[in-house]
């Protein structure tokens, strides 16, 4: 694209419609995590807000040597999905990182979904059994969804089981999973989800006044965790259990105003994790990613779908 040409817009349809897949995004990641390491890409740590009723408000940046400067702002408004919308709604905007011009203007969602799912996968290829065959999913909604298709692309999948509030959203994901060649059911309780599970999902509504009901003790000593909702559901006491504790990003969470678990117990985050500055090979288990999101993740799916709409398209 030349200084003169219009912003393009891609909805999440279009995006989605581009076929990039997980794994893809992962590499993106990756290249990314490295590129932070050597100092050619600037993020800040991810800003949020909860202006009440349950609404989350979050926005992310970062600026690549690679030419680009992105920032994301999404809202979770837990009331949608009664009047019919999705739960999460929000925007992206790329620009050039030298002149500062609009490039583009993405829907937020399919990316919010797939690079959490890529930064899960991340951590899990190192970190997991690679030989996993069943997931467990305490919450069904859609980053349920995206991490079932990340990790059906990792490991050799055979069965998952679901525990979540609303009956409707735990059939549709064992629907999807029946569909994909797996068993699935649901669970009762939240000991029986866990229960001899390889891998774990967590993603339940960002509500800090949900009491904990999750043990990490209940974990079988080679689980790994994916906990995408800032370990809420997860018992404090609990914590010390996993051996092993990723965090996205040292500095946002040093910084945050509600630290998902005790500091001195993070083990590394995503960029010493890649960087080699943690060493993969001698971790303990059972381990976990606990994470919030970070703007790395944004910037590295939201320049791969652009670039992959410019050879598409010819913008």
């Amino acid at each position: 694209m030349t200084s003169e040409s219009k912003p393009v817009y891609l909805s999440d349809k279009d995006l989605e419609a581009l076929g990039i897949q997980p794994s893809e995004v992962t590499e993106a990641i990756e290249a990314a995590l490295i590129a932070k390491a050597n100092g050619k890409l600037h993020t800040s740590p991810k800003t949020a807000i909860l202006p009440g009723d349950g609404r989350y408000a979050m926005s992310t940046l970062a600026v690549g040597d690679d030419g680009f400067i992105v920032t994301k702002q999404v809202t979770v408004c837990p009331e949608n999905p009664a009047r019919g919308l999705p739960a999460i709604n929000g925007a992206i905007m790329v620009m050039d990182a030298q002149t500062g011009l609009l490039r583009a203007v993405l829907g937020a969602n399919w990316i919010t979904a797939i690079r959490t799912a890529a930064l899960s996968m991340v951590v899990a290829r190192r970190l997991a059994d690679p030989s996993a065959e069943t997931v467990a999913f305490v919450g069904a909604g859609v980053q349920a969804h995206s991490h079932l298709l990340a990790f059906s692309e990792l490991f050799p999948l055979k069965r998952i089981r679901v525990f979540g509030r609303g009956k409707a959203n735990a059939d549709k994901l064992c629907s999807c999973a029946r569909d994909m060649g797996l068993q699935a059911e649901t669970a009762t309780n939240a000991k029986d989800v866990l229960r001899d599970a390889d891998l774990v999902v967590t993603s339940i509504t960002l509500d800090y006044s949900i009491e904990p009901f999750l043990d990490a003790r209940w974990l079988k000593p080679t689980a790994f965790a994916a906990i995408t909702d800032a370990c809420i559901p997860w018992s404090p006491n609990s914590m010390t259990a996993f051996k092993t504790v990723i965090v996205d990003d040292r500095t946002q969470e040093i910084e945050s105003d509600k630290p998902m678990l005790p500091y001195q117990q993070i083990t590394g985050d995503l960029t010493e994790l890649v960087s080699g500055e943690v060493d993969d090979r001698a971790h303990e288990t059972p381990a976990a990613f606990a994470f919030r999101g970070i703007s790395l993740g944004d910037y590295a799916t939201a320049v791969l779908a652009l670039r992959r709409a410019v050879d598409i398209r010819r913008l």
